[in-house]
């Protein structure tokens, strides 16, 4: 079923389908029929916040409906809230019931809960596994389900939340038509990325814990703001609409760059020069340095 999956339709960045492709604790499982994505099933086991996020990202998006969803969780309450968002979703305590002639499985788990939940499925070709747990290894993966089928390695970051993540994509065993779809999917999601995995560690760095340092920026600015009189709200507001214009101007034109777009603001004598000289004085560019290799 899997091994002749559609390739899909990729649109603009404006509406999150172009195709480039932490939260731990996630494992997708595919088995596509020879159509096209709109005709999966989709299994979620557990309903923690990556899997919550990931069964409310699939029912918004374009390419799998709610009643295409069935979520199973230990506890009743994450259900409850699933099922009082989308009614279509089906929600259940039994992981093999959800599981159960579902085309994607989904598990949502701890990294060391993760043999002893995926083992019992029994996953095999022409199904594809798909990991998100943090440090499990392709080759770690392929001890628990058949070595033959295609594994991908999913790392998205906490703005997945938002349907905003920068996701991570490394695949083994798989066709440029499979790598395709898995992007479209976490396409709609954010953005997706495919990387060799041993690039992974780098990769995380800059994407999920690249979330804590430019929120670690935010949060400095925002003393300043204050102490020169800005509300704290009113502070934060203007600056997430700053980095989000920033973001944009990077994403949304192949020739940009920062060093270009700190020219277009930095005029000889004025403010932002003195600003960024301030920062390069203080050591800026080697303390963001020194961070990203730190949490390798």
């Amino acid at each position: 079923m899997f091994h002749q999956m559609a390739t899909l339709p990729l649109a603009n960045s404006q509406n999150k389908y172009h195709y480039i492709a932490r939260l731990p604790f996630l494992i997708i499982t595919l088995q596509i029929n020879n159509s096209n994505l709109e005709n999966m099933k989709v299994a979620i086991i557990g309903a923690g916040n990556m899997g919550g996020a990931i069964a409310r990202g699939l029912a918004n998006g374009h390419y799998i409906q709610a009643q295409q969803i069935a979520v199973s969780n230990p506890s009743a309450g994450k259900l409850e809230a699933l099922k009082a968002e989308f009614p279509a979703i089906h929600v259940t305590h039994s992981n093999k019931e959800a599981a159960e002639d579902a085309d994607i499985v989904i598990i949502a788990v701890k990294p060391w809960k993760v043999e002893e939940v995926l083992k019992p499925l029994r996953l095999r070709h022409p199904q594809a596994l798909v990991s998100v747990a943090a440090g499990l290894t392709i080759e770690d993966l392929a001890h628990f389900v058949d070595p033959e089928m295609p594994i991908f390695r999913v790392i998205p970051n906490t703005a997945i939340s938002e349907g905003a993540s920068m996701t991570l994509i490394a695949a083994r065993n798989a066709s440029e038509e499979q790598v395709a779809g898995m992007t479209a999917l976490f396409n709609e999601m954010g953005r997706s990325m495919l990387i060799d995995e041993k690039l992974f560690a780098a990769a995380t760095s800059l994407t999920s814990c690249g979330i804590a340092y430019v929120l670690k920026y935010v949060q400095a600015a925002m003393q300043a703001g204050v102490e020169l009189g800005i509300k704290p709200h009113d502070a934060q507001t203007m600056l997430a609409q700053t980095l989000e214009g920033a973001a944009q101007l990077l994403l949304n034109n192949e020739q940009a760059h920062p060093a270009t777009e700190i020219e277009k603001v930095t005029t000889p004598g004025g403010i932002t020069i003195k600003g960024i000289n301030s920062l390069e004085h203080d050591g800026f560019t080697s303390a963001v340095i020194r961070a990203i290799k730190a949490s390798l």
